[in-house]
């Protein structure tokens, strides 16, 4: 029989780093607000909880990295929105924000769970940031929790 290793739920005994952008703050203080409930209803304690506040999803990476750098915590969460506009901008942020993002988690090993919602209009980041489809914070946070714990059993 093969062995399976996964994580868990759990987030007791566990730290985690929220870089959060303003751009689009009240959509992203929903993102953050579902997320750090998330933690703290998995177990994690307040002192626990860091909460990093950068100006857009473009800077998101670069707190991510010095956290991650710092190897103070046990899974990073990258929250964030963007919303599609006239100019090729948004894409060249999207893009970029993720490979960043992703890099990093492969380089340094730290868990870095992607909530950067990249929508086409309002109504969209609406629906996924506590509307009817959710809030991607809370299912952010679920997956750090759960790459954290796996980091551990790996």
């Amino acid at each position: 029989m093969a062995t399976l290793i996964q994580g868990s739920l759990d987030a007791r005994g566990l730290r985690f780093a929220l870089v959060a952008s303003r751009y689009n703050e009240q959509a992203c203080d929903r993102l953050l607000e579902a997320a750090l409930a998330t933690l703290r209803e998995r177990g994690a304690a307040e002192e626990s909880l860091t909460v990093v506040r950068v100006p857009g999803a473009w800077e998101i990476p670069a707190a991510a990295a010095a956290l991650a750098r710092a190897g103070r915590h046990d899974a990073i969460l990258a929250l964030g929105v963007l919303i599609r506009g006239e100019t090729r901008h948004f894409d060249l942020i999207a893009a970029g924000t993720a490979r960043a993002l992703q890099e990093l988690a492969v380089s340094s090993g730290v868990p870095i769970a992607f909530g950067i919602l990249a929508a086409e209009n309002a109504a969209q980041v609406s629906e996924r940031s506590g509307g009817s489809l959710g809030n991607r914070g809370g299912e952010t946070a679920a997956a750090a929790i759960e790459m954290a714990r796996l980091r551990r059993a790996l």
